[in-house]
């Protein structure tokens, strides 16, 4: 088992190294800071970890004052 680097689109969003017969995720990108210092199986139980944090966060939110928003609501 050694540190290994994990990318998203190319990108190296963090690293996972060797701790206590696991691996332990160190973010180095702030768009992961919630998988930081997460312990996980192999590389690729942390890579599909990311992909899935990725797919939560690019999912369309409600704004306040946005259309969907009632005018009360958003006034208030």
């Amino acid at each position: 088992m050694s540190k290994q680097v994990i990318e998203f689109g190319g990108e190296a969003v963090g690293v996972v190294v060797p701790d206590a017969g696991r691996l332990k995720f160190v973010a180095v990108k702030y768009h992961v800071w919630d998988l930081d210092s997460r312990y996980f199986r192999s590389a690729d139980e942390a890579r599909a970890a990311v992909r899935q944090l990725m797919v939560s966060q690019s999912a369309p939110r409600a704004r306040v004052g946005s259309a969907a928003t009632p005018a009360a609501y958003a006034a208030a």
